[in-house]
């Protein structure tokens, strides 16, 4: 078990793949990118496997995150999602992309034993996907979102960040687009996770801002917290339901007392918070040949330490020094 002083306990590994990226999202890398990590930094196949096995076999991990980077940039991902699907106990998988690589992959996945995935997509104006993304890409992403719903990777979730002056108007258009599509459309507060480090907490658009919006179109009805539980988005039923919407206000509703996370980075570090300023590292012990045993005790010493919350709404909040690529979300 993998349980932290304040009693969490983590039963969701987030596994980042890969640190690289085809898009260069505003507000996550520069334009130029990133200096990439070298390949020998990177876990093997072999590596992400039996990591992953250890956490379900012996630290009763229960879901499995893929991410990145962007996963789908991993040359090995069908046949690590196949390997993680025959262990036992078999954990749930999903995955989090950008969706560009889905249309080709999506029936692969989904015949590998993967359970579903999120998609980020900011808006639905090719323009502002071009702006927000310096790629232009944006029908790449439809098309694989309509691969992933056909393939059976479902519920199909979109995940949307809102930023001032670009696409801080969207939110209906988004929903309503959502719901005809059957996916399940989730805002995303934007978090300080950029390697320029330019965010701020005065510049970004809040949880309250995004559902004032929606309710100019649609009733929301609370879900309610049973219905919640450790997952970082509040839901609301639209318009009575069934369609929900989700928002995960990690800066002004912060929901790290209920969190049940723990994250492997793609060079083989855990993390313990999303925003942690310290890692653990588990690759120099796969290398040195330790057992099994060892790097579950690593492992769980790591999680005993991890600290009450992010505290981004905090004036002495300390930006991480890596970049969500590089983390993994």
């Amino acid at each position: 078990m993998l349980i932290d002083t304040y009693g969490r306990v983590a039963t969701d590994l987030r596994v980042s793949l890969t640190d690289r990226c085809n898009l260069r999202c505003t507000y996550c890398m520069p334009e130029e990118g990133l200096q990439w990590l070298a390949k020998p930094d990177l876990l093997t196949d072999d590596e992400i496997v039996r990591l992953i096995d250890i956490a379900v076999r012996t630290l009763g991990v229960e879901e499995v995150r893929f991410t990145g980077g962007e996963p789908l940039l991993r040359p090995g991902l069908v046949g690590i999602v196949e390997r993680v699907a025959a262990l036992d106990p078999r954990p749930q998988m999903s995955l989090t992309t950008n969706g560009i690589g889905l249309r080709r992959t999506a029936t692969a996945l989904k015949a590998a034993g993967l359970d579903r995935v999120n998609v980020s997509l900011d808006t639905l104006r090719p323009d502002v996907f071009k702006t927000l993304t310096r790629r232009d890409r944006h029908k790449d992403v439809l098309d694989g979102l309509e691969a992933a719903r056909e393939a059976g990777l479902t519920p199909v979730k979109v995940n949307t960040v809102l930023m001032p002056g670009l696409n801080d108007d969207e939110a209906p258009d988004l929903l309503a687009w959502a719901m005809e599509h059957e996916y399940e459309l989730r805002f995303i507060e934007q978090m300080p996770l950029d390697a320029q480090h330019g965010w701020k907490r005065e510049g970004m658009v809040t949880a309250g801002d995004i559902l004032a919006s929606l309710r100019t179109r649609f009733d929301l009805s609370p879900e309610g917290a049973d219905e919640r539980g450790s997952a970082p988005a509040e839901r609301w039923l639209v318009d009575g339901g069934p369609h929900r919407v989700g928002v995960i206000a990690s800066v002004t509703r912060p929901f790290c007392a209920a969190c049940d996370r723990t994250r492997l980075t793609a060079d083989g570090q855990i993390r313990t918070c999303l925003f942690a300023t310290e890692e653990t590292d588990l690759r120099a012990a796969l290398r040195s040949d330790a057992p099994d045993e060892e790097i579950a005790r690593i492992w769980r010493q790591a999680m005993w330490g991890k600290k009450a919350g992010a505290g981004l709404d905090d004036p002495s909040f300390v930006q991480p020094d890596r970049p969500m690529s590089a983390i993994g979300g």
